[in-house]
């Protein structure tokens, strides 16, 4: 029996049931779970950007420069809010801080306070970079923080052209003012030509006045010496006089500190008293004539009463029986009638010594009742009054403190002009030679101020005058003076696309690697007649294949018109793949003919060598050197590199090449097979007691 026959036998063992029907129909599909949904899922994720949540905090305040307004955090949210690049979320730095933290956001954009004030910086004194901050998480997602370190690349791109444009708009601004500047300068200079003839002719009436001027400095020095020597002694008299009404104000404040307190308590008491004196003064002048006659015998009259109480209080007091109660009272009496007797007899001697003087006590007494009087009527306002004077009197002293004080600022004042007075002199005779100098300078002055105006005309139109045009056109070559004349010979329309060549040959290879787990690698019944190893080898290998090629119509079919492949060369790519299904049949065949149930483990380890050093996602030069080494032994590092070409487009060398390897790998595969399929033939103990059995 030949081997396609003894294929379609084995193939046809799938239509005895619901199960096995289902098992082939899970076969075929298997490639679809790797292929398709892989590729599916990774489509197109760079389309889909809007929607990962991106926190945006702008904390910009704006600056200004030029006297313009300049908002560069605003611009940038505005131009972020109309992309589709991330789904923005305008939240603080906190809220920011916090999201990325706890996964809201993948990552966050921040604008800083002094955004724009570094940025207008650029025109000052003291250039600063403008720094937007960018905050990632890899712990929400790494691949996220690499999209993002080139979508705000381009960002930090944009806004660094945009802050270069105003800058250099600038420039061209100043040229233009420096234009204008240097025609009106060079107007000014020929003003300026012009005054400085007048300003020689001026100089020269300058020294002739400063000759003049110098003969009144002469004159001024001699008067003020004079005022200067007059100042001393004033200052010595003022001094004099503020040592004098200081003493007096120590002497008055001294007595005032003792006696006004007196005078401010007893105003009331001291008013009485002066009445009271003024009074008793008028009654003794009116009376003084009586007294002169009544006081001889008044001192009789005040003895004979004495020695009446004597009696009494001998006879009552001394010599009665008992003592009379009044006794301590006629004592007193007694006593009184003495102290009476005496100051009559005192009076009487005075009235007859002074009886010469009576006229001179009348006027005296007249005086004191006048003054008397006069006192008890300014008793009330004594306090004040004497306060008033003190107060004057401390006045008085403080002024001729302050006279004195002037005297002295005026003697230092007049020496120190004195001496002026001297310099100017001498300094107006250096200025008469100097006069004679400038107006000589200043004729050589107005030859170069010719000169300058000249030079100033020339320079101004040597200095270029742009307009707003030939503005915006140096200012946006100068801006971004390097651009990326970028060309894609072959691209990629998508992310999906570009990783097909990579995920479709996983799937053939866990499809034939599924398809050995149920169907026998060497057919049992051409094994069981005896046919030949290559006949055995054909047969349990051209079932698998059959199912390989319904595995890659139905996978390129749901790629194609389900998701949106497109494929630029969809007839090679698939004649191509049906090669590809066939050789890796026959490498999953030779495995697990010729190691049995290990073999299984080999055909997955197989897997994981070839996806790690095809070059499926990034080129395999970046890979450890292993992965170069094995690269070029294994066929899908052939077919990633022809799937690229068959699909976005190439030259078709690397498909040939690939052909090549992939017929070379099928018969070398098939011949191991074979191999396998003659030593099977052969029963062994190893074979009737496996050492493992899957």
């Amino acid at each position: 029996m030949r081997s396609p026959r003894l294929a379609a036998l084995e193939l046809r063992r799938f239509r005895r049931g619901r199960l096995p029907r289902a098992a082939l129909v899970a076969l075929l599909m298997l490639p679809l779970l790797y292929g398709a949904l892989y590729l599916w899922s990774f489509w197109d994720p760079y389309g889909r950007l809007d929607r990962i949540p991106v926190a945006l905090v702008n904390d910009d305040k704006g600056a200004t420069a030029g006297g313009k307004k300049v908002t560069a955090g605003d611009d940038i949210v505005d131009g972020l809010r109309d992309s589709d690049t991330f789904d923005w979320h305008e939240v603080s730095d906190a809220q920011a801080r916090r999201g990325l933290e706890n996964g809201t956001y993948y990552l966050s954009l921040t604008m800083p306070a002094d955004f724009s004030e570094r940025i207008a910086s650029s025109s000052g004194d003291s250039p600063e970079t403008g720094a937007l901050q960018v905050r990632t998480n890899d712990a929400n997602n790494y691949i996220v923080g690499q999209i993002s370190r080139t979508v705000f690349n381009e960002v930090r791109s944009a806004a660094s052209a945009k802050a270069s444009r105003t800058f250099l708009d600038r420039i061209f601004v100043s040229f233009s003012d420096i234009h204008d500047k240097t025609v009106t300068a060079a107007k000014g200079a020929d003003t300026l030509h012009g005054g400085i003839g007048k300003a020689e002719k001026g100089s020269q009436d300058l020294a002739d006045g400063l000759k003049e001027a110098k003969s009144g400095s002469g004159k001024l020095a001699k008067g003020l010496k004079k005022l200067d020597s007059g100042a001393g002694a004033l200052q010595d008299g003022s001094q004099q006089v503020a040592d004098g009404t200081q003493t007096l104000a120590d002497r008055v404040n001294g007595v005032y500190a003792k006696a006004g307190p007196f005078l401010k308590d007893n105003e009331k008491t001291i008013g009485d008293t002066a009445r009271l004196v003024a009074d008793s003064a008028g009654t003794v002048k009116d009376n003084l004539d009586v007294l002169v006659k009544l006081a001889p015998g008044a001192a009789k009259t005040a003895h004979a009463s004495a020695a009446v109480l004597d009696d009494v209080y001998r006879t009552r007091c001394q010599s009665a029986p008992l003592p009379d109660p009044a006794c301590p009272d006629l004592k007193k009496a007694r006593q009184a009638a003495d102290d009476v007797a005496a100051v009559a007899d005192d009076l009487n001697t005075l009235v007859t010594d002074q009886d010469g003087d009576l006229k001179t006590m009348r006027a005296n007494l007249g005086t004191l009742q006048k003054q008397a009087r006069a006192l008890s009527e300014r008793a009330p306002h004594l306090y004040e009054d004497v306060n008033t004077a003190v107060k004057q009197i401390n006045k008085l002293n403080a002024g001729a403190h302050q006279v004195a004080a002037g005297a002295t600022k005026l003697h230092t004042g007049l020496g120190t002009a004195s001496t002026g007075a001297g310099k100017l002199d001498a300094g107006l005779g250096t200025a008469e030679s100097g006069a004679e100098t400038l107006s000589g300078g200043m004729y050589r002055l107005a030859d170069g101020s010719e000169k300058l105006a000249g030079g100033l005309h020339d320079g101004a139109k040597k200095i270029p005058d742009y307009d707003k045009k030939d503005r915006d056109e140096r200012t946006g070559v100068m801006a971004d003076p390097v651009r990326l004349a970028s060309h894609d010979l072959h691209k990629a329309p998508n992310y999906g696309t570009g990783f097909a060549p990579y995920f479709i040959p996983l799937s053939l290879w866990v499809g034939a690697m599924v398809a050995y787990m149920l169907i026998p690698p060497l057919n049992r019944r051409a094994l069981g007649v005896g046919s030949s190893a290559w006949r055995i080898a054909f047969a349990g290998w051209l079932p698998v294949v059959a199912v390989g090629v319904l595995q890659v119509s139905a996978l390129m079919a749901v790629l194609h018109w389900a998701i949106g492949l497109r494929m630029l060369r969809a007839a090679g790519t698939i004649g191509f793949l049906f090669l590809v299904a066939a050789c890796f049949a026959a490498i999953v065949q030779w495995l697990n003919a010729r190691f049995g149930p290990a073999g299984r483990i080999l055909v997955l380890a197989l897997l994981m060598l070839q996806l790690t050093s095809a070059g499926g996602t990034y080129p395999v030069e970046t890979s450890p050197g292993f992965f170069n080494a094995i690269h070029p032994f294994l066929p899908m590092s052939y077919v990633v590199e022809a799937l690229r070409r068959l699909i976005t487009g190439g030259g078709l060398g690397p498909v040939w090449h690939a052909c090549v390897v992939l017929v070379g790998f099928t018969a070398g595969a098939l011949a191991l097979t074979a191999v396998s399929a003659r030593r099977r033939q052969v029963w062994t103990v190893d074979r009737l007691h496996p050492e493992l059995s899957l």
